[in-house]
């Protein structure tokens, strides 16, 4: 029986071989023809196309077989799954109503919430403040409640006073500000970046400690420039892509 060829890559030392392995057959099931066969070669013939160890080689295809692209069968083979599909992807839109739009459809859970002082790293955000509102969601998969990403923003206090702790458990934060706070919101800008799970992200989202995560930092402007809300969610690898369009007009 023929089987499916991957595309070759040059590896990153600095990222996890399994994961850059396993992204990039991921890439490939996913963008393959329909004509193409359904077996994938042995272990031992992708540890070689990809020049890493069968080890490595048999956690990639570990982080497939969860994600539901491929299944193996002993004896018979590894197979990619005909009705596979993509997982979420991180997009950055250009309205506010795209990201409200982008922003729903999970369920979402409130962690925390309460007065912090001003994070060191965020201080350039909220000059003259000492203290924000902080919040704490986690939030995951509408259908399946596997967690997807957890969310810390940092929010000017005149705009939490207008906001419960139950309006962001029901609505993204964006549409919390506008039309429960009353932000008249101009602009975010956002910042996406790999890094790897610390020990509290890795347990929230459960994954291995370690594993690569997208880093997304959002920062909410007025129309006056000011910012109003800072958020810092950590994305699931393996469940979210990241895409961007650019309009050329």
């Amino acid at each position: 029986m023929t089987s499916f060829a991957p595309d070759s890559i040059v590896l990153n030392r600095k990222l996890p071989l399994w994961y850059q392995v396993s992204q990039s057959l991921r890439a490939s099931i996913l963008g393959r023809s329909p004509q193409d066969p359904l077996r994938l070669p042995t272990e031992e013939q992708l540890a070689g196309h990809y020049g890493v160890s069968v080890l490595t080689m048999r956690q990639a295809l570990k982080e497939l077989e969860d994600e539901g692209l491929i299944t193996r069968h002993r004896r018979r083979g590894t197979f990619i799954e005909p009705g596979a599909r993509r997982g979420a992807p991180v997009r950055l839109l250009g309205s506010v109503d795209a990201i409200v739009a982008q922003q729903s459809g999970m369920t979402t859970e409130l962690l925390a919430h309460g007065t912090e002082p001003v994070p060191a790293e965020l201080a350039e955000y909220f000059p003259g403040l000492d203290e924000v509102a902080a919040y704490h969601r986690l939030r995951g998969d509408e259908k399946t409640g596997e967690p997807t990403n957890h969310a810390r923003n940092y929010v000017r206090p005149e705009l939490a006073r207008r906001m419960a702790p139950e309006d962001l458990v029901r609505w993204p934060m964006t549409k919390v500000l506008r039309d429960v706070a009353g932000a008249d919101i101009s602009r975010i800008t956002d910042t996406v970046e790999a890094r790897l799970a610390d020990p509290e992200t890795a347990r929230l989202l459960r994954v291995p400690l370690l594993s690569p995560i997208l880093h997304y930092t959002g920062i909410t402007y007025d129309t006056a420039g000011r910012p109003l809300d800072v958020a810092v969610i950590h994305y699931r690898g393996d469940r979210f892509s990241f895409s961007v369009t650019l309009d050329a007009t």
